[in-house]
């Protein structure tokens, strides 16, 4: 897997959660890492949620009105 380009920062950290993470081990990189994808994740999907909103309702509606399309053929 070819390796990405890495940039430095700096963060302030509650003083507690961080001496707790030094104290276990926990790459303190990678956890933040892991939790910035988490986050990003989280908003894209919220993001697409909040741009899809008048399609998905309108989808909804016509589910509603309509039905599903071929039901007449499912077998569950």
């Amino acid at each position: 897997m070819p390796s990405t380009a890495r940039r430095a920062t700096s963060m302030t950290l509650d003083s507690a959660v961080l001496d707790e993470a030094r104290k276990l081990g926990i790459n303190l990189s990678q956890a933040a890492e892991g939790g910035i994808r988490a986050a990003i994740r989280v908003e894209r999907a919220r993001a697409w949620k909040a741009e899809n909103a008048d399609a998905i309702a309108d989808y909804n509606a016509f589910i509603e009105a309509q039905g599903v399309l071929l039901s007449e053929h499912r077998k569950f």
